[in-house]
């Protein structure tokens, strides 16, 4: 009877002790009642039945995924690797585990998919140039589609896009000629107001006889502080006629 009473009183402690668990804040533990889903406990201490109720340890902290290099084949031919890496988290738990075998392997596996299908529709100069806009897109579809799962894709974002050498030659290539193109522009637009702005000016010293003796009067200002011992300059004709009418008179 001693001995009787004394194992009964370890299986009971063995049992209590299987049946305590404790869960932390981020934690939470979907239970099940002879297989059928009883509830969704934690965090704390929980109180398990071993053998007529199962667990779960579910965590409901965000997770980053990296999703691993995938090669795509942009709306103008051009194929590239991307990687990309998701941020997401568990906001249901009873969904998590039982609407889905492996939350974490099925988002895996439907981030890569969505990647490859959102970045074939855009074009390479999009890939490289609108990845904002790109992330928003590809967070936004994985987050509708995981929603059944209980799970919140709350950011992605593309980390490389890998070109082969010819293609980052040509892009060098495309990237000089736009700087030249856009030097020639400007050079030209400069050209442009010089000739205006020297168009107006023959239009004023054309009306005003006056105005063209002082600059006459100016390059030789200039001429004359350079060290050279001859000057050579001609002689406006309406300067010598005044000058003559003077001496007629």
């Amino acid at each position: 009877m001693i001995n009787f009473g004394l194992g009964a009183i370890v299986l009971a402690v063995i049992l209590l002790f299987l049946s305590i668990k404790i869960y932390r804040e981020y934690e939470r533990a979907v239970v099940f009642l002879l297989g059928r889903f009883q509830a969704v406990r934690g965090p704390g201490l929980i109180i398990i039945v071993p053998g007529i109720q199962q667990m779960v340890r579910v965590d409901l902290r965000t997770v980053v995924l990296d999703v691993p290099p995938q090669d795509v084949i942009t709306r103008d031919n051009v194929s590239v690797k991307v990687n990309a890496v998701v941020y997401f988290r568990v906001v249901d738990a009873q969904h998590a585990i039982i609407q889905v075998v492996n939350f974490l392997e099925a988002t895996s596996q439907l981030a890569q998919t969505t990647l490859r299908a959102v970045l074939g529709k855009h074009e390479l100069d999009e890939l490289l140039s609108e990845r904002e806009k790109l992330n928003l897109d590809i967070q936004s579809i994985l987050d509708s589609q995981t929603n059944a799962w209980g799970i919140k894709v709350s950011n992605v974002e593309i980390k490389h896009v890998d070109l082969n050498e010819t293609m980052v030659r040509a892009i060098a290539r495309q990237a000089e000629a736009e700087r030249e193109r856009r030097a020639k522009v400007i050079h030209a637009e400069g050209e442009l107001q010089a000739s205006e702005k020297l168009l107006q000016a023959a239009t004023m010293l054309a009306q005003r006889t006056e105005a063209m003796q002082l600059r006459y009067l100016q390059t030789l200002t200039q001429i004359a502080g350079d060290k050279a011992s001859t000057i050579v300059f001609p002689m406006p004709i309406d300067i010598i006629g005044q000058l003559l009418s003077k001496k007629n008179a």
